[in-house]
């Protein structure tokens, strides 16, 4: 019975994969779009943006030190979160991006050493266009404060802000599009695929050989995930390939990490595809479905042009609904900052239970029997 069966699901899958290779249309849209929005896509749009968590590097807390982080948390701008005494904390908190931005303060502030560099702003530059906008803020705060400190104590050297940007010093758009892009192409290719799939064989008519195989209703649904899935690997390698020789995007961590969470979106990816198809009756429902509940969200809500830590707080919950924005943000630190994969093991399980409940509501969904 199991070789069988297991026949049968081969048989569906070679199947399915000659649907999808007589369809020119079809390839095109798979091979093609991926290639053609990874390269023209991502002019970098700059936003205004809100609640940066910040966090203030100081041995100690004077009274002018203490002036300035209170201009600093008084603005609508940023959120002081965190005050350090060592550097190896700062780092930390930005490998495990739990901040944005940093103040750093010597303990020369007073006395101001001739030569000294007493402020430094230290920027994640993952998204430059943020990282000008948080700088461009910074500036217009505490350049008014420094001044009062200036003229309250003439005879020292003038105090300067130095800034240091990690990740992508040299400010590079392509450092912040390529994940977004990533989420989006895989997102729409996966879905908006597979979401025609159950209901073109509902439209063919060719429904019946399906019901009446003896192959379980999970077999048949994960036959039609798996050329799409064969496709998107081969896809994730062309925008990987692209990223890093055309654009000249260095993938930081590790590949194999970076691999392996890109898989599991896949999956989540056709997961949702398939749920789609099972509940519309027609392709063109189907894709409508599929271009209003994915594309826009994906583009909007997801981080991938928005900071969703900008976003009002009913719309940073529905975000959380949304799977690219899980695997945007693990792309951004495996790819661009070069975390270990410990430091995104959170994202990595959500987007877990994501495909396990999706695959499991579509199997639920999938009816043995014409509709």
């Amino acid at each position: 019975m199991i070789p069988h069966t297991m026949k049968q699901f081969i048989a569906f899958i070679r199947k399915e994969f000659y649907h999808i290779l007589r369809d020119r249309r079809t390839m095109l849209i798979l091979i093609g779009m991926p290639i053609v929005q990874i390269i023209l896509f991502g002019f970098a749009i700059s936003t205004e943006v809100r609640n940066i968590q910040t966090a203030i590097l100081a041995p100690s807390t004077p009274a002018d030190i203490r002036l300035l982080i209170d201009r600093l948390d008084a603005s609508e701008y940023f959120t002081v979160k965190y005050l350090v005494r060592t550097e190896a904390e700062l780092n930390e908190l930005f490998r495990q991006n739990k901040i944005e931005l940093a103040v750093a303060f010597s303990e020369d502030l007073n006395r101001r050493r001739p030569g000294s560099r007493q402020i430094q702003v230290i920027a994640d530059a993952t998204d430059p266009n943020q990282a000008i906008t948080c700088n461009a803020y910074l500036q217009g705060i505490l350049s008014p404060a420094l001044a009062e400190l200036q003229a309250a104590s003439p005879s020292g050297t003038a105090l300067n802000l130095h800034t240091r940007l990690l990740y992508n010093p040299q400010m590079r758009s392509a450092y912040n599009f390529v994940p977004g892009v990533m989420g989006l192409i895989l997102m729409l290719i996966c879905a908006m695929m597979t979401s025609i799939s159950i209901v073109r064989e509902k439209e063919t008519g060719t429904m019946e050989v399906l019901l009446v195989s003896p192959v379980p209703p999970l077999f048949v649904i994960l036959s039609k995930a798996v050329p799409y899935f064969l496709l998107s690997i081969l896809n994730l390698t062309t925008i990987l390939l692209l990223s890093v020789f055309v654009l000249h995007v260095p993938i930081a961590g590790s590949l194999t990490a970076l691999s392996g969470v890109s898989l599991l979106f896949i999956f989540v990816s056709l997961s949702l595809g398939l749920l789609i198809s099972c509940v519309t009756r027609t392709q063109v429902a189907a894709l409508l479905i599929s271009a209003m509940l994915l594309m826009m969200p994906t583009i909007l809500l997801s981080g991938m042009i928005f900071p969703v830590e900008s976003m009002p707080l009913i719309l940073q919950g529905f975000s959380c609904l949304i799977p690219a924005r899980w695997y945007i943000s693990v792309v951004r630190k495996l790819m661009i900052e070069g975390v270990p994969f410990a430091c995104v093991w959170q994202e990595t399980c959500i987007l877990f239970l994501m495909g396990t409940i999706l695959i499991g509501i579509t199997t639920r969904k999938f009816k043995n029997r014409l509709e």
